[in-house]
């Protein structure tokens, strides 16, 4: 058993080494294995602090925050379609895209947050970043969360198209998130953080809507019966929204120890704004939620640098179209910036109320849930397979593809799914807040649900976080209808996806609140 003056000693001798390891000329001999022992020995080092016992332990427990952004803004070339979406491919860049990433450290747990200017990250991508991390900082894997805010003038990081440019952007998106969190550790100070709620109804609109009977027809597989609609339209005979939205603004700041601003989290269940001319690369209102938080708190621009960050909420049916009032016309770009400086403003009404501590603790979970993937079965695929080769040859001659074209293309690459997927559901507790985490764009009323059932006194729900499965409708939205709910990548897991992952998070959330209460 160490006592604190030889673990203090072995620290010591890690760091020296890590140092010497540092100063070793010329650069290029240094390989990749070097660098990997060199964080190992800082690594070891951090667990031979956590792990003192006595008064050295209780001086090491201060709570520490650190973070940093990481531009993993594609080159031109790269391809911006989707799983339904024909986008093309980059034209221009209008405002860059990151990766921006938050640790925290509490002397004992350690964890990440990253959210990235992505639609949608494939899990093999988020994976490869998180083993990058491992081998960089001593990060476990199940103590990372990585998520996508879904923005469309963005890559789908999920092999979209076998051409080079666009793997290779799957691989360059994974060594930047790991280099993200890395300099996020290595910016890791003294800090504080507190919590507030807020709310913006007025850009959250259920874009789901019973309508007329008259104004459904059959889905792309040649099917009538539902009677729910994604996106009518302002002509259509509305008749009820299909679901609840969820208004609030959740605001998690990070402060140093001295007070300044370190980062700030904001979660906000709208899908995204929009406006923007196709073939243009943008952050959409999250790039400038980011931007416009840090002028309102007067942040240091300098390294470190403060990180404004705005996660996506449970917004898989809610967006900011209100199909109740007529259209208004806003130059590009115009709307995104409208909302987002209005979103900033309520967070910053927020963050001047928000008590700051030091003294909180954290925990994380993670439960990898396994469920079926809904493949497609034999009609179907006689359905699909003589579309899908027309679709070919369309797609071939550079020539759109209609909706039953592009959902056959889907049917086809279902067919090759595994018919189980593992997905993994995270919760983070920091003192009495709690995050809950899912690879999917989970509706408003799930995200309430969760909440509402939560043991802590506050909760919100990052989605589109550790993967990509589509959308995650209630059994009964299923029952229902519309776009969400059709077989495709898009759309993909069982139709009791949604309880089960629901369970397993308030599950997770009622394992860190019964640890937290046996701790106080």
């Amino acid at each position: 058993m160490h006592t604190g003056k030889q673990r203090f000693q072995s620290v010591s001798h890690a760091y020296r080494r890590f140092h010497a390891f540092q100063s070793v000329e010329p650069v290029k001999s240094v390989t990749r294995s070097h660098w990997k022992h060199a964080f190992g020995w800082v690594a070891a080092a951090l667990m031979l602090l956590a792990s003192s016992g006595g008064s050295f332990a209780a001086e090491a427990r201060v709570l520490r925050a650190g973070a940093a952004t990481s531009n993993i803004t594609p080159a031109l070339g790269v391809s911006l379609d989707g799983v339904i979406s024909q986008n093309g491919p980059a034209l221009h860049v209008r405002d860059e895209l990151h990766a921006r990433c938050l640790v925290l450290d509490d002397g004992t747990e350690r964890i990440a947050l990253v959210v990235c200017d992505s639609t949608m990250m494939a899990g093999f991508v988020i994976e490869e970043a998180k083993k990058i991390i491992q081998e960089q900082s001593g990060l476990p894997p199940d103590r990372v969360l990585v998520s996508a805010t879904h923005a469309h003038s963005m890559p789908r990081a999920i092999r979209i198209t076998e051409e080079p440019e666009d793997l290779e952007y799957l691989r360059f998106l994974a060594r930047r998130i790991a280099d993200g969190v890395q300099r996020a550790v290595n910016n890791l100070a003294p800090a504080k953080i507190g919590w507030g709620r807020g709310a913006k109804p007025e850009f959250v609109h259920n874009r789901r809507w019973f309508v007329e009977p008259s104004e459904l027809g059959a889905n792309p597989f040649g099917e009538a019966g539902e009677v729910v609609k994604m996106n009518p339209g302002r002509k259509a005979r509305l008749l009820r929204p299909a679901g609840p939205v969820d208004p609030e603004v959740f605001v998690l700041s990070v402060q140093h120890a001295d007070g300044r601003p370190l980062a700030l989290l904001a979660n906000y269940g709208l899908h995204y704004v929009g406006g923007i001319p196709r073939g243009v690369v943008s952050a959409d209102y999250f790039g400038v939620f980011a931007d416009r938080i840090q002028q309102l708190l007067k942040a240091d621009r300098q390294e470190p640098a403060f990180v404004g960050i705005m996660a996506n909420g449970t917004s898989g049916d809610v967006n900011a179209i209100d199909l109740t009032a007529p259209a208004q016309s806003h130059p590009p770009y115009e709307e995104m910036t409208l909302i987002a400086h209005a979103v900033a403003d309520e967070v910053f009404r927020v963050y001047d109320r928000i008590e700051h501590r030091s003294d909180l603790t954290l925990a994380m979970r993670e439960i990898t849930l396994p469920l079926r993937v809904r493949k497609p079965d034999a009609a179907r695929l006689a359905w699909a397979k003589p579309l899908h080769a027309s679709g070919q040859a369309k797609f071939a001659a550079g020539r759109p593809l209609t909706q039953p074209e592009v959902y056959a293309r889907e049917a086809m690459y279902l067919k090759d799914y595994p018919h189980v997927t593992p997905v993994k559901i995270q919760a983070i507790r920091i003192g009495d807040l709690a995050i809950g985490a899912a690879p999917s764009e989970i509706f408003a009323e799930t995200g309430l649900a969760i909440k509402a059932a939560s043991p802590f006194k506050a909760t919100f729900v990052i989605t589109l976080a550790n993967g990509f499965y589509g959308y995650l409708p209630t059994p009964q939205q299923h029952k229902w209808g519309g776009y969400e709910t059709w077989d495709a990548r898009s759309s993909c897991l069982e139709i009791e996806a949604e309880p089960k992952i629901r369970a397993t998070m308030l599950e997770l959330l009622d394992q860190l609140a019964a640890k937290h209460r046996m701790s106080q």
